[in-house]
């Protein structure tokens, strides 16, 4: 009966896209909220659905837009990513213009910030499309090549695009990081289009889970000195944060 009920809230996430718990305790009036909770954990064990906050949304939902190799990103680490982007959203003040890259940590994001008088750059695909859902934002999407492993764009045309536009906040990730090599990605391209960003911005606020430290890509965009800010999760190491707090940068 069990797996009855989970294969069933699989199809019915698969078949809406995305739903509230409360939304699924109407679906399921018999079944009490802890156990749907305990449902979710497991299809998300199963890779077949991403909790977000407040609910649930089907793994399917985010192929249609993004393809495979950003699926499986998006499902890993999940919890970590989640806490990031809850505390990254909470710094974001309405009025703002700020920049949001396209990382499946940002796209958690675009899910958390609220539904601000907020102007919003991004080069992120799935983020626009996340936070084109509120009314009150105003989102700019950066064109340029399509970089498939994250669904995110840039272009070496992009500092004359970032010559007129403004933006105070830059609230970016890194796909890998060590106190040596600094924060790294796997793109030549995105990571001349992240230092724009971090040269262009007033405050840099860097979104990093700590599967991420230890881990070298090819290409160096930032360093400790160039942020202003370490979001991350409970589980990053304590000498690594002191190695934060030492450059003065706030951890939190």
């Amino acid at each position: 009966m069990k797996r009855d009920r989970i294969e069933e809230l699989a199809e019915l996430l698969d078949k809406r896209g995305k739903m509230t718990l409360e939304q699924l305790e109407e679906y399921f009036p018999n079944v009490s909220q802890m156990t749907l909770r305990r449902d979710l954990f497991q299809l998300e064990e199963d890779g077949k659905i991403i909790r977000i906050r407040g609910g649930a949304m089907s793994v399917k939902e985010i192929q249609k837009v993004s393809g495979e190799p950003y699926t499986k990103k998006t499902v890993i680490h999940t919890d970590e990513k989640i806490t990031i982007a809850q505390k990254a959203a909470g710094l974001i003040d309405d009025g703002i213009s700020l920049f949001i890259d396209g990382g499946t940590t940002a796209m958690y994001l675009a899910k958390e910030i609220g539904d601000l008088n907020c102007t919003i750059f991004t080069n992120g695909v799935a983020v626009a499309m996340e936070l084109a859902q509120k009314k009150n934002l105003r989102i700019t999407v950066i064109g340029g090549q399509l970089i498939k492993e994250n669904l995110s764009t840039a272009s070496p045309m992009a500092k004359e695009y970032f010559n007129d536009m403004n933006f105070e906040l830059a609230v970016i990730s890194a796909s890998a990081f060590t106190p040596v090599n600094g924060f790294s990605c796997n793109s030549q391209i995105e990571a001349d289009l992240l230092k724009l960003v971090c040269a262009k911005a007033k405050a840099v606020y860097m979104m990093l889970d700590s599967s991420k430290i230890g881990k070298v890509m090819p290409y160096t965009f930032a360093h400790i000195k160039d942020i202003n800010v370490l979001i991350t999760d409970q589980n990053f190491p304590e000498e690594m944060r002191s190695v934060f707090q030492q450059n003065d940068i706030v951890v939190m």
